[in-house]
């Protein structure tokens, strides 16, 4: 991606930057050039490193714990002002200076690493506690935003949630994502080439709703890496909800403490409850796996199959259901024809 090239370039001219320096201000030190072009390469690399570790930090937990430090010190220096480290013992210590000055040094330090650590393990909403009566506004009115992966964007079912007013706020498609389903679009194969298109008109038309926000985001790690890890990452970087049909993915990310939403997960929800003895009016369409079965659907897309009913195909019936079970294929009933 552009923005990787980018910043590795900068990372470059900044290693380079560091050497310059050192070579130019190592005759100052009375050190040789060749040393103080070594010990900016050093330095330099270092900083590049620290910067290759921070990539993954967000903004938001980089603002909390510049918060959190600040709190920290404060109440540091108000320890230390309180006139403790000026007691009898201190005075009379041999090295009352040396002492002193060690305790102020570690009461700064474990004040500011308790409030960096609180900080960053705090919600948004619970800074209101260290600033009182300020709330930080959160990105939208759902919360952080909503990362898309190339199976929910074909699905297609988004801009009808959308539309309904059930799923609102900031949508982040990946550029990946987005190249990927370029590369379905032109494929050859015409169901690749339909799913493609199918992704590319709902993105299309997600992009003119007014009630959604939908940006274009530059990807995270490298392009050797799997799709699903570079998601993952992505969405650690921007804090970020992922929404997926991909049950393997939901769990992995699930397990990396990212928040997942699952459109099948939510249909599930959404099914009606039917339990033994409830009746149903369905009609039947085709025969089921035994001779004398006979299938049919439920509004929800259930499938009812329903026994000694298999003369009965192609006509409205009511059934008494006996019992369900779920399948990797959806939910599945079994009834009986309900007698009068």
């Amino acid at each position: 991606m552009a923005i990787s090239w980018f910043i590795n370039g900068l990372r470059l001219l900044f290693v380079a930057f560091c050497v310059y320096l050192g070579v130019y201000l190592a005759p100052g030190f009375g050190a040789g050039r060749v040393l103080g072009g070594g010990v900016g390469f050093l330095i330099g690399s270092g900083v590049v490193g620290l910067d290759v570790l921070l990539a993954r930090v967000s903004v938001r937990h980089f603002s909390h714990a510049v918060v959190g430090l600040m709190a920290g010190l404060f109440c540091a220096f108000l320890i230390t002002r309180l006139g403790l480290l000026q007691l009898g013992f201190f005075e009379t210590s041999l090295a009352m200076d040396t002492l002193r000055n060690t305790l102020e040094v570690a009461v700064y330090a474990v004040l500011g690493f308790l409030g960096t650590t609180l900080a960053v393990r705090s919600d948004r909403d619970q800074f209101a506690v260290l600033i009182p009566y300020i709330r930080f506004r959160r990105d939208s009115s759902e919360g952080d935003p909503m990362l898309l992966d190339t199976n929910v964007v074909i699905d297609g079912r988004v801009p009808k949630l959308v539309q309904t007013g059930f799923l609102t706020g900031r949508m982040v498609v990946p550029q990946m994502v987005l190249e990927e389903l370029q590369r379905l679009a032109d494929s050859r194969d015409p169901v690749k080439a339909e799913r493609g298109k199918r992704g590319l008109l709902a993105l299309q038309e997600m992009r003119g709703m007014k009630q959604l926000d939908v940006s274009i985001h530059q990807d995270v790690g490298s392009e050797t890496e799997p799709i699903d890890s570079r998601l993952m990452s992505l969405a650690h970087a921007i804090n970020a909800r992922l929404l997926t049909n991909d049950e393997n993915l939901s769990k992995v990310a699930r397990l990396r403490g990212i928040t997942v939403l699952m459109l099948t997960e939510l249909v599930r929800a959404l099914e009606n409850e039917l339990h033994a003895g409830d009746e149903v009016e369905l009609l039947l369409v085709k025969l089921g796996k035994d001779k004398h079965q006979a299938v049919g659907y439920l509004p929800d897309g259930a499938m009812v199959v329903v026994n000694q009913a298999s003369q009965l195909i192609g006509q409205s019936v009511r059934a008494t259901i006996t019992g369900t079970t779920q399948t990797s294929a959806g939910r599945l009933v079994f009834g009986e024809l309900t007698t009068p």
